[in-house]
């Protein structure tokens, strides 16, 4: 009996698995889009740019919502409700902070002349428009997932106290917290 009981632990989760399976296909999407990037700017007319200093200020702020996420899981994890809805609901207004820092990125871009779309818009701003706008839309999908986790803490018709959707969406804001802090200094390194 301990011996299927040990087998069953060491399995995976079905929606963890293919929450794993979803997170490298997004790999694989966001390295071809930056392997495409490289390629493209050896070509000519390629503008080279520093990145307005609201995206660090953008990466420090999911930082930050890494670290509340992770405390909203410990106290999940703890049954201490209260602290793990004030976790999770600032893990999901600095998401959406981070949102709204990254569009104010994009419009300094303008601000400085850097077209982004359209006539006579610049291949490398482009790029970087397409790359950054690629990550918000995760970053969005997250913020939802935040959003219905959150309220489903609230549910008074029946305690669940069930980690596995908890943990997937912590994971999956780790993982789009990964990939900004990769596409940051990406961008920074290849300016």
């Amino acid at each position: 009996m301990s011996e299927a009981m040990s087998v069953q632990r060491k399995k995976i989760h079905p929606y963890k698995f293919n929450l794993w399976l979803g997170l490298a296909g997004i790999i694989m999407m966001f390295a071809g889009l930056t392997s495409a990037y490289i390629v493209k700017r050896s070509q000519p007319g390629w503008e080279s740019f520093k990145l307005p200093g609201i995206f660090l200020y953008s990466t420090i702020v999911i930082l930050i919502s890494s670290v509340t996420v992770q405390i909203a899981v410990r106290a999940f994890r703890e049954r201490e409700m209260p602290r793990y809805r004030l976790f999770f609901a600032i893990t999901g207004i600095l998401g959406v902070v981070f949102m709204i820092m990254q569009v104010v990125g994009f419009y300094t871009f303008q601000s400085l002349g850097m077209k982004m779309i359209g006539m006579g818009s610049n291949a490398a701003y482009s790029f970087v428009l397409a790359i950054a706008g690629l990550h918000i839309v995760h970053v969005l999908g997250g913020v939802i997932a935040l959003i219905i986790i959150f309220f489903k803490a609230f549910s008074s018709k029946k305690r669940n106290y069930d980690i596995i959707p908890v943990e997937i969406v912590a994971t999956y804001w780790h993982f789009v917290d990964i990939l900004w802090v990769y596409l940051f200094i990406f961008f920074s390194l290849l300016h």
